[in-house]
Parts: C-alpha cells; structure tokens; sequence
C-alpha cells in the first residue's frame, strides 16, 4: 500500500486482504459520531426548552449552528488538517465532539450553545479528513468504504433519534445527551489502535527493507477554486445537502397537513426518508463499479431523489413509497460525491482541498435549507411551492455533477499509483 498518496493498485489486484480491516471499523465508529450527536437534541427539546427557560428559535439554534459551522469552517479545518495530519486530526475532532458533548449537557443556556459550537467545529474538522483518509488508507476499497461511511451516518443519526428519548425517560435529557459521549470514546479508542497498528506495519515495512520508496513531488496543479469541476461539485453537493437539511425540517409537518396524520405518526413516517439512506450508500459503489461512469450515477441518483416533491405533488398518499426512495436517493447522493471527490483529486493536498471547498460552500447553502422551506410555505400558504424548491435544487445537483463528477477514467486509476507532494506523505 503507498502511504500518503491517493494510490491504487494496478487491475484488480486489490483484495480484501490489503484492506486494514482495524482502520476501517474506526472509519465507522467515528461516523456514527459525525451526525448522530446533531440530531440528539431532537427527542428531548420539549424537556431542554423547559429547563433551560429559552425561546423554541434559542432552540433551533441547537441544529442550526453545526450546520453553519460545517460550511464555515471549512477552510480551517483543512488548514489543521494540513498542520496535524490526517489520522491526528480525526482524533482532535473526536476529542471535539466529546468536549462539546459533555458542556452542552451541563444544564445552562450558554453551555448548550457553546457545546454545540464546539461539536460543530469537531465534526467539520470530521467532514473533511475522513474523505481524505479513505482516499489514502483505502486505495483499492475507495468506494465500498466510502459507502460504509456515509451508511455509518445515518446509522448513527438513527441510533441517536430513537434511542435518546427512552434514555432521557431513565435518567433525565442532561445524562441522556452527555452519554453519547461513550460512543465518541470507543470510535477514539479503536482509531487511535489503527493508528498505532498502521505505524507498526510500516516500521516492520522499512526495517524488512519492503517499504515502498518515498514518492517523487509532483508539479503543483491549479488551485481548486480555479477548477470548474470543483464549482460543479460544490453546487451538486449544496443541491443535495439543501434539499435534505430542508426536507428533513419539513416533512413531519408536511405529512400531517397535506395526509392528516398526527405529528407523531408523521415524525415516524419521514424515519423511512433516514433509514432507506443506508440503502443508497451501498448500491451507489456498486452502480459506480458497473457502469464505470459516476456521473451518470449522479444523474440515476437525482432521477430519483425528484420523486419525493413529484410524488407529494401528484400522490401524496403513497407517501411511505416517496420517502423511501428519496431516502435512498440522499444516502446515494452523498456517496457519488465523496466518490467523485476521490476521483477528481491528484494527490493528498488536493483531496483535502477539494473536501473543503465542496463540503464548506455546500453546507453553506445546506443551513438556509430549513429557513428558505420555511418561509416559502409561510408565504404561500401551502406546501407545492416548498416542494418545487426542492425540485429545483434536484435539478441544480443534477446540472452541476452531472457534468463534474467523472473523475480520473478507468484507464488512469488503474496506471498506478499517484504520488504526493513531498514532505505530505510522511504526515498523520
């Protein structure tokens, strides 16, 4: 395996055997991490409102502030990754998501918003360098793992979501929140372990004399905010993270208007628009692998994502059908993209670069996702026109990625390794 570089083994030499099996369950501990501690709040923010003596908008802020931070403070997050390295930096945004955690949980108004802050920072610092670390740890399992990851996500937001609540009936919502952190410790631990692991293999790698010779520097490329694919995939992803920040905002309600269901039945219901997420993060690798070109992948993925404001407008009893397969669609809209980032990347440096640039504008967009649904229902009056907005960042992402997300052709992955700069590959 190259260290450092977004290398690939030649054909399909790549087996399972090459993949650090111990690395890549820290890759799914520490995304379980990366969503679930957001929507904790959810289950128990009747009980945070009365204790804490704040308004329902003080509240929403609870939601609202990572997402702006993920856009943000992008920037910076590559910045420390570049300074910590790759597999450092994981564990400082661990570190993060436990200190926010736990302030958040303290019991006062300001420590809940400034734990929140602080998980918002430590996952952005997440969002950027796990892509990174599949790119460089994962060579001939890019896609399969970069599935496991965003499958990981919504897992982990589902666990949080159903499970806070019953907690939060035993030992109150403060102790319920602030023992996620437990799960924050076990992903550290085990990648921390990988780490440890992966130094192990290396060292016994060069004193055996097998170790792959450093890689030659390359030409420095142009900047990606010079790139117009970088621009194309910074707009797919903001179509795509608006369109689920906005309909995961809305759908309870909109499915208790438009079907009369009570709020209850209708909060249960759009878990299907979570659950089927999993789904779409594992069948994408898959079309990827068969048909060899992820833009069109991107473009089978936004065919489908249009079915759920389609479907509310035209048969909104089939409801359950629409949110399942937007529920896939979204799982399978992060995946191509992650996927496409990879792809497009030259080396470690432009990996990271390009995370930041697609994740930090994309969320940027994301947070005014909720705001925008709403006041474009408050304004009409009903909810066709909130459906037609999320109609249209559909066609935005399909627009953008369709034309960006083709990536290195098969012919160039398979040529070989890709080396990085010098002095990048010896970091994290």
């Amino acid at each position: 395996m190259q260290r450092g570089g977004l290398a690939r083994p030649s054909g399909r030499a790549a087996t399972t055997a090459t993949v650090p099996l111990l690395l890549l369950a820290g890759v799914v501990l520490v995304a379980l991490n990366l969503r679930g501690p957001l929507v904790a709040v959810a289950p128990v923010v009747d009980a945070m409102r009365a204790d804490l003596r704040v308004s329902t908008g003080t509240i929403g802020l609870l939601t609202s502030i990572p997402v702006l931070c993920f856009g943000l403070a992008a920037p910076l997050a590559s910045l420390l990754i570049a300074r910590t390295g790759v597999h450092r930096a994981v564990v400082v945004s661990m570190a993060g998501v436990l200190a926010g955690t736990l302030l958040r949980s303290l019991g006062s108004p300001t420590a809940a918003i400034a734990g929140t802050v602080v998980i918002g920072l430590a996952i952005t610092v997440g969002n950027v360098v796990v892509p990174v670390v599949i790119g460089r740890d994962f060579p001939g399992a890019t896609n399969v793992v970069t599935a496991a990851y965003t499958a990981a996500l919504n897992v982990g937001s589902t666990l949080t979501s159903a499970l806070t609540a019953p907690l939060a009936d035993l030992v109150g919502w403060q102790a319920a929140l602030a023992a996620w952190g437990l799960l924050v410790v076990v992903a550290a631990a085990v990648w921390t372990a990988a780490l440890r692991q992966q130094v192990a293999r290396t060292a016994a790698a060069e004193a055996a004399g097998t170790a792959p010779p450093p890689p030659a520097a390359v030409a420095p490329g142009r900047s990606v905010w010079r790139q117009p694919a970088a621009w194309g995939l910074t707009l797919a992803f903001a179509g795509q993270a608006f369109s689920y920040y906005g309909a995961t905002a809305w759908l309870p309600t909109l499915l208790a208007d438009v079907n009369g269901m009570t709020r209850a039945a209708a909060g249960a219901s759009s878990a299907l628009f979570q659950v089927f997420a999993v789904v779409g993060a594992f069948a994408v690798p898959a079309l990827v692998a068969w048909w060899r070109r992820p833009s069109l992948v991107l473009l089978a993925v936004t065919a489908v994502w249009a079915t759920l404001p389609l479907g509310l407008l035209t048969a909104p009893s089939l409801w359950a059908l629409w949110c399942s397969l937007a529920g896939i669609a979204q799982g399978g809209g992060i995946t191509v993209v992650f996927i496409a980032i990879v792809r497009r990347s030259r080396d470690l440096t432009e990996n990271r670069r390009l995370s930041a640039m697609v994740q930090g504008g994309g969320y940027v967009v994301a947070a005014s996702g909720p705001l925008v649904i709403g006041a474009v229902h408050e304004a009409s009056g009903g909810w066709s026109a909130p459906l037609l907005v999320i109609l249209g960042a559909v066609v935005v992402m399909a627009v953008a990625g369709t034309a960006s997300a083709g990536g290195r052709t098969e012919a160039e992955t398979e040529a070989g390794p890709v080396p990085v700069p010098a002095g990048e590959e010896h970091r994290g």
